[in-house]
């Protein structure tokens, strides 16, 4: 009896533990780069309805670059392989980011985004759309 107590109570505390796309062991590394309910700017994120749609796509701007005011109708998440990159909004709230770290892109909400740096920024952005989407909308 002791030995079925002791397994159930195992079993609760593993059903507990957060599941991982992938078991991380001593030949594989797992490093969760974000996770997030909102965008960065706190709004929450809504998958558009319709038969869904992943682009991914590597975005590169030459220090000083810009890339102009727009948005994005659908989720979008950014991570900065290279480079110093600044998102500002009409608000005059600002985001900075470095090489390594990730965000939740703002959705339906005018940003711009500057290469601060002294080299070139290099990012990709997942889109999280549906077939037919526009992904960007310049201002």
């Amino acid at each position: 009896m002791k030995t079925i107590a002791t397994t159930l109570a195992a079993l609760a505390l593993f059903a507990a533990q957060p599941a991982f796309a992938l078991e991380q062991s001593a030949t594989v590394k797992v490093t969760k780069l974000m996770q997030a309910p909102s965008s960065w700017n706190g709004a929450p994120l809504a998958y558009p309805s319709g038969q869904a749609e992943i682009t991914a796509m590597l975005i590169e701007l030459a220090p000083g670059a810009e890339t102009g005011w727009h948005l994005h109708s659908v989720p979008s998440f950014g991570y900065i392989l290279e480079g110093e990159l600044e998102v500002s909004l009409k608000d005059g709230a600002v985001k900075r980011l470095a090489a390594g770290q990730a965000l939740a892109e703002v959705v339906n909400t005018l940003h711009n985004g500057r290469n601060v740096g002294r080299g070139p920024v290099k990012l990709v952005v997942f889109y999280a759309g549906a077939v037919g989407s526009t992904l960007t909308t310049k201002e």
